[in-house]
């Protein structure tokens, strides 16, 4: 008899697919007192891959955070520290902002359930390369939305979808999130992470998306 899951387990496999992203593409991954540094110093320009992860509260002020940022991420235009422990970054928020950083509520969701019927929109594959999918929606010849599948081992993500702005608000955002849904396949684990201020998460959950874990990134633009 199986042990049902419990949501620190989903939020433990988030947590764990985020930092193996980090894991597979950056060249540079130290430990620090609070967390990992990983820089991918063949793109420096790619925020997501070159930052601070702090994987507890470190009970710092955001002035001491911001020095560790600076000697860790030196000689790159941005600053970025990711949160892995939302209440702890909350409380920082505040301070971050004050000083001109952006900062961003991430929820990541967890596909729980299938979605419901959707409109008839033609979705067709793009594009493939490794573990890496593009769905796209067409007007004639022209792509106007897309979606990006990322694969590793039994899990997945969708790690974008787009709409052309003026095709919005007809359900393509759905048909490609759907899409990719099902191109996904029968993995154990398929994300999406979505502002957690914004309207995104709610398609997502109309979709079969539940929460799983929240984070926060605080980033110090050029």
């Amino acid at each position: 008899m199986s042990t049902p899951e419990t949501n620190s387990d989903v939020e433990a496999r988030a947590r764990a697919w985020r930092h193996g992203a980090h894991a597979a593409v950056c060249d540079v991954i130290m430990p620090w007192a609070h967390g990992t540094i990983v820089r991918a110093t063949r793109h420096p320009t790619y925020y997501d891959f070159n930052l601070v992860r702090v994987e507890e509260d470190p009970g710092m002020s955001v002035e001491a955070l911001v020095a560790v940022a600076d000697e860790a991420l030196a000689g790159l235009e941005h600053r970025r520290l990711d949160f892995d422990v939302v209440a702890a970054a909350d409380a920082l928020r505040p301070d971050f902002e004050a000083l001109g950083w952006k900062t961003v509520r991430l929820v990541w969701m967890h596909h729980e359930s299938p979605p419901p019927p959707g409109p008839d929109i033609a979705v067709r594959e793009v594009a493939m390369s490794r573990d890496v999918r593009i769905l796209a929606v067409h007007d004639g010849d022209r792509p106007i939305a897309f979606a990006q599948l990322e694969r590793a081992g039994d899990a997945a993500e969708i790690t974008q979808v787009f709409v052309h702005p003026d095709y919005r608000g007809a359900g393509r955002g759905t048909a490609m999130t759907r899409a990719a849904i099902e191109a996904a396949g029968d993995v154990r684990d398929l994300w999406i992470a979505a502002d957690d201020e914004d309207r995104p998460k709610e398609l997502y959950a109309r979709l079969g998306f539940r929460p799983a874990w929240t984070a926060m990134e605080a980033t110090r633009w050029p």
